[in-house]
Formats: structure tokens, sequence, C-alpha cells
């Protein structure tokens, strides 16, 4: 068995410049969390693969393709591979998200 806490896994230089932290990377997924400070965001982009978000705590507001929504804890959102997309942080709280890619992506992301 394989236990990590997040605390214990350091935050890498990304394109977003946010609290990034790769918690697993098999053959077959990604596993990353992300914690955005009120006023931070991602860069618009696009993954080769499925994401599956899942809203760990706070209210951060999710854009895929043309919709947006506002989103909070214990949400499960759903980003088909090749959608652009991203997460805003515009409340006064942290929001944390735990992402997962599959399958395990071949292809870099692009930034728009």
């Amino acid at each position: 068995m394989k236990v990590i806490e997040v605390k214990n896994i350091q935050s890498k230089p990304n394109p977003h410049g946010v609290d990034a932290r790769n918690l697993s990377d098999t053959e077959n997924a990604q596993v990353v969390h992300i914690t955005l400070q009120p006023g931070e965001s991602l860069k618009k982009h696009i993954t080769p693969v499925d994401v599956v978000f899942y809203v760990l705590e706070g209210q951060g507001v999710v854009e895929i393709g043309e919709e947006r929504k506002e989103v909070g804890e214990d949400t499960l959102i759903e980003s088909p591979a090749r959608i652009p997309h991203r997460w805003i942080n515009e409340s006064k709280g942290l929001v944390r998200i735990l992402v997962i890619k599959t399958p395990r992506p071949k292809e870099t992301t692009k930034m728009l």
C-alpha cells in the first residue's frame, strides 16, 4: 500500500503559477492536487485526455468550453478531452481541487 499526504508533497513550478502537487503518476492515470488562493486562476488550456475534477474545499468557478459554473465542495465535474477549460477562485477563501486525468496523457497540455 502506498499512502501519500498532500502536505508532504512539494508543489512544482507550472505555467499557471499556482500550488499544484502531483500525488500520483502511474502508467494509467495522473492525480494532481491544486490549491487556488483568493483571486488566483488557472490559465485556459487544453488537456489531451479526459479530466475529472473533485472540489475538496471552497467555492470556485469552472469554465469548460463555453460553459461557466460556480461549484462548491463535494462536487464532481467531468471535462472531456481537448476542450478548453480553466478554474477561477473569485471567493475570499481557498479552493482545493483534486484533478484526475485518464488515461495518463502522452501529449503535453496546450496553453491558450
